[in-house]
């Protein structure tokens, strides 16, 4: 047991609202960041002539390298010191962005983009992994609300300062003002946050993290080259035979090894694995719908960057409604019900928006887009403090930084699949016809190229294909994100524990109660507990 964790099991830290206000800056800085640069997705494509292809690694080269170096990450900081490696993840973000500023080519700010990932998977899970040694049970559904509400903070604020950025410099801008907010990042931890660790915590798995990280990288590869080269080319079909070969040589290993970096273990706690599977899938669809999203708002509904943020704000608000209504609904009605009916709402939401047709106005889009804000928050804010309420106190680094990076493997591979659903389609559905083949590959490659080739030489018909096309790979994607959050929840309804405590039935008469509490009280030894789970197979 951490040194952290052996002082709450006394009494709680009372900096412990302090350190929380710290971690809420650090998470706030890379949800202003997230969005931020999703909303210059149009504008980084017509200035730096950037495919449909490339913007995709623009945003998955960070989810891929913070997805596989997110379990390393986590060890890292139980075991040399967390507040430590918090702070240098900050300073490698801040040192990330401002490479992407100065950077003007597609190919450097993948590059940028993947230094911040790295930054980005020092930073969250480790942000995560010490509220279990800060906060009890009572507390700690508030304090991953808190957590998840101020990255969800920061996305409405992203788009709306870039956009005003964008709408009055150059895209670089987007990236320096990240600075100053991981600034502050950091300045908060130096000053606010306790340090702790477990230095009995298993080492760091060079090949193990090699495996991770190569084994995401060509699945990404080949979902986002799948629509450009062909489904059945040998490069495609080759990086997903690569993928299932390092990842099942990362697995194996995992299970041989007598201390884990990837504790798979915590799979077979049916309460982790399906609030897990939620936390996923939710981050599927939210990570796709940004990305697919800025596209349609501003090259098919003529809004400028800044107009962008503003008509991403009904998700947001609903997401942030229901992040802080979802603790009180856990706390009478347990997490099953509500997870399960966060994403049967998240699924009405997708297929609601798939009816989108060129001509509708931005009304029914904001309708569909607050539901799906209600849907994301009621799913995965209860999700995520359940899942981490089933790891052991002495395996919070490591196993925070499971949960995350699976998170993330959901937001890469939701980018990569539900991107290139839409490219996919929008090339085959887009009518070219009589077009110089130069043209004709422009406005093939992304929407903003055919509308350019449209502007340029005079064609609206060819615009009006491209809006149609575009939005027939987007209902397509959002269907199969309804039938993913569907499923997830018929899932979760079926198969996650509901750990409310059952009404005690009375003593009988005259016999002592000797009934055992099921959860322990406020400052008690969660040990019995524990036990008592494992005991019932971790549920």
């Amino acid at each position: 047991m951490d040194d952290a964790t052996s002082r709450n099991a006394v009494s709680p830290d009372p900096r412990r609202w302090w350190a929380l206000g710290a971690l809420v800056a650090s998470m706030l800085t890379l949800g202003f960041d997230l969005t931020i640069l999703n909303v210059a997705l149009p504008t980084m494509a017509a200035r730096l002539g950037a495919s449909t292809g490339e913007l995709q690694w623009i945003v998955d080269s960070y989810i891929v390298v913070f997805a596989a170096l997110m379990l390393p990450a986590g060890l890292l900081g139980d075991r040399f010191g967390r507040r430590r490696m918090l702070v240098a993840g900050l300073c490698v973000f801040l040192a990330g962005s401002l490479a992407g500023a100065l950077t003007d080519a597609p190919e450097l700010v993948v590059a940028a983009r993947s230094a911040m990932g790295l930054g980005a998977a020092l930073v969250i899970p480790l942000g995560l992994s010490v509220l279990p040694s800060m906060f009890g049970e009572e507390e700690r559904g508030r304090a991953v609300a808190a957590v998840t509400a101020s990255m969800a903070a920061g996305m409405p604020l992203g788009p709306l300062v870039g956009g005003l950025l964008l709408d009055h410099y150059w895209w670089g801008s987007i990236f320096l003002i990240n600075i100053p907010m991981a600034a502050v990042g950091i300045a908060a931890c130096l000053f606010l946050l306790p340090e702790s660790r477990d230095p009995s915590s298993p080492r760091v798995d060079a090949l193990s993290t090699a495996l991770s990280a190569l084994g995401l990288g060509a699945l990404v590869f080949g979902i986002i080259e799948g629509p450009a080269r062909g489904w059945t080319s040998a490069w495609v079909l080759g990086s997903f035979a690569l993928s299932a070969l390092l990842l099942a040589g990362l697995v194996l290993r995992e299970r041989r090894a007598a201390r884990p970096m990837l504790d798979l273990a915590l799979l077979g706690r049916r309460v982790f694995l399906f609030n897990v599977l939620a936390a996923t899938l939710g981050t599927f669809v939210f990570a796709g719908l940004l990305f697919l999203l800025p596209t349609y708002l501003q090259e098919i509904g003529g809004s400028d960057a800044f107009g962008t943020g503003l008509r991403l704000l009904p998700m947001m608000g609903g997401l942030l409604v229901a992040a802080r209504a979802s603790t009180p609904l856990v706390a009478r009605s347990g997490p099953r019900p509500v997870v399960s009916a966060g994403l049967t709402v998240l699924c009405f939401a997708a297929l609601l928006g798939s009816r989108t047709e060129p001509g509708d106005g931005y009304g029914f889009t904001a309708v569909w887009l607050t539901v799906a804000g209600l849907g994301f928050g009621l799913a995965m804010v209860p999700a995520m403090d359940a899942a981490l309420g089933g790891i052991p106190a002495d395996a919070a680094g490591s196993g925070s930084a499971l949960l995350m990076t699976l998170r993330q493997v959901g937001g890469a591979v939701g980018i990569a699949l539900l991107g290139s659903l839409v490219a996919d389609a929008y090339a085959g559905r887009l009518d070219t016809d009589g077009l110089p083949a130069p043209a004709a590959g422009a406005a093939r490659e992304s929407l903003s190229g055919a509308h350019a080739v449209a502007g340029r030489l005079d064609l609206p018909a060819l615009a009006r294909s491209a809006d149609a096309a575009y939005l027939d790979g987007m209902s397509l994607a959002l269907v199969v994100c309804g039938v993913a959050a569907l499923v997830t929840a018929a899932l979760t309804a079926a198969f996650l524990p509901d750990p409310r405590p059952a009404p005690p039935a009375g003593p009988a008469p005259g016999a002592p109660d000797t009934a055992v509490p099921d959860r322990p009280a406020p400052g008690a030894d969660p040990s019995p507990v524990l036990a008592r789970r494992k005991a019932d197979g971790g549920q």
